[in-house]
């Protein structure tokens, strides 16, 4: 098991766990391991969203890459896939996202990316780790004219705008009509200021929320997370669509003309059938975790679809994506990776593309969401010891009564068991038609595992 990284990067409390001096390590080690086989000085973009830790830790990463003899340019505020965009675009050699995402402001998190733009390999991770524990970082420390600058390049979220406009510019200004009007709520985070400069480009009419962020209102009861406020304003002022983005810009969710939640599955769909239809969904398929709702494999079936699910991360989603040649992809929570444009999940292309939909389609969003119909889900985490989070396959108890409730479905509902891949639970999750009767029947397997794997 890795010491510092999780599923998702390191994410901890800034300033007491995620410490100084652990983020210098991390910089250094991460420079050292990501750089090793490029044969000059390497660049390194750095980007952040708006916690009110976000510029202690810029520094310590910062000092880190200097140290070692890295050059940094720092971007400032921007969401995370405007950083994988760029360090695409710029050919640099790495870059970092200094974001918890969704997390509450306390949080901050490193999110390191290739020179692809993508993030980086478990494997990365993990030798990074053994660069920090090693004693090597001593050796590597740069000296005399070998140390790294480092200078502000706030102006290159221009050329991520400019992304936008290149590639959605002309087909959205021929079919946008005066009377369709977007509620957006940026989470008072990464993309609080280039949403709605982007919206300003493109000539869409659109009333943002959640907007003004002060380090520590950032994704406090607003945003991905918390549809609530935005639900009630788009009913209120009568608006065509609501966007929410999370706190580093790489999710979104929608919300209908009625007020109803558009998720991540319900956004793959209605994309999927969009770009189908102009001969653009490479190979008919669409990559998501296990955990998307069992709607979508109906929706897949129903079209003559493919649809290949994966562990849950949109690491993984990537993975499969780049393996076989796919450009479409996502999770539930909202990651949608589209690969024609981007390496990463990008909530303001997200939204464009749901954006675009509507109006060449002339459809309201209601009527898209219709494509796909979503299967009541209940998830409970059932405490075991955590040395036996994983013998739940083993146990001929737990097996007969997942099979029994798979057997009463007869293929119009699941049972998953996920093990926690941190903490001492199996996560138990059906989905079906009757609410009332999975909640029951997820119960009682909850219960049947913890008293067998206590």
């Amino acid at each position: 098991m890795r010491k510092y990284f999780g599923t998702d990067g390191i994410r901890r409390i800034a300033n007491t766990e995620l410490t100084p001096e652990l983020v210098y390590k991390v910089a250094k080690a991460g420079a050292y391991v990501l750089s090793k086989h490029t044969d000059h000085t390497p660049t390194i973009l750095i980007g952040r969203d708006t916690r009110i830790s976000g510029t202690l830790i810029e520094s310590a990463m910062t000092a880190g890459f200097l140290s070692y003899g890295a050059n940094v340019k720092l971007l400032g505020v921007l969401p995370t896939p405007a950083v994988a965009y760029l360090t695409r675009k710029l050919k640099a050699d790495a870059s970092v996202v200094i974001s918890a995402s969704h997390n509450t402001f306390e949080f901050n998190g490193i999110k390191f990316f290739s020179n692809k733009g993508t993030k980086i390999q478990d494997s990365l991770e993990e030798e990074i780790e053994e660069v920090m524990d090693s004693g090597k970082l001593e050796e590597i420390t740069a000296k005399n004219e070998k140390i790294g600058i480092s200078e502000y390049s706030l102006d290159l979220v221009n050329e991520y705008i400019y992304f936008f406009r290149k590639n959605f510019d002309d087909n959205i200004e021929k079919h946008l009509k005066d009377d369709f009007e977007v509620a957006i709520d940026t989470a008072n985070g990464a993309t609080y200021a280039v949403a709605e400069r982007i919206f300003k480009e493109l000539g869409i009419k659109h009333r943002i929320i959640n907007n003004n962020p002060d380090g520590i209102n950032i994704n406090e009861n607003c945003g991905s997370t918390h549809l609530e406020g935005l639900k009630k304003f788009v009913v209120e002022n009568k608006m065509s669509l609501g966007i929410a983005y999370d706190g580093d810009g790489d999710r979104c969710l929608a919300i209908d003309e009625n007020g109803n939640e558009i998720d991540g599955d319900k956004l793959l769909a209605i994309i999927s059938s969009n770009l189908r239809k102009k001969g653009k969904l490479n190979k008919d398929t669409i990559v998501a975790t296990v955990m998307s709702n069992l709607g979508l494999n109906k929706y897949t079936e129903k079209n003559g679809l493919q649809l290949i699910q994966t562990k849950v991360g949109d690491r993984y989603v990537l993975e499969e994506m780049l393996k076989e040649g796919y450009n479409l992809g996502g999770e539930q929570s909202g990651h949608v990776i589209l690969l024609d444009y981007n390496p990463t999940g990008d909530g303001i292309l997200t939204s464009l593309m749901l954006i675009q939909t509507m109006l060449e389609e002339n459809k309201k969003a209601s009527e898209l969401a219709s494509i796909i119909k979503l299967y009541p889900q209940v998830l409970i985490n059932a405490k075991v010891n955590s040395d036996k989070k994983y013998d739940y396959e083993k146990d001929e108890d737990i097996k007969k009564a997942i099979s029994e409730v798979e057997k009463e479905f007869a293929g119009n509902g699941r049972v998953l068991i996920r093990p926690s891949g941190t903490e001492p639970l199996v996560r138990v999750m059906i989905e079906g038609e009757d609410q009332k009767y999975i909640t029951k029947r997820a119960e009682e397997i909850a219960n049947l595992i913890e008293k067998k794997l206590k």
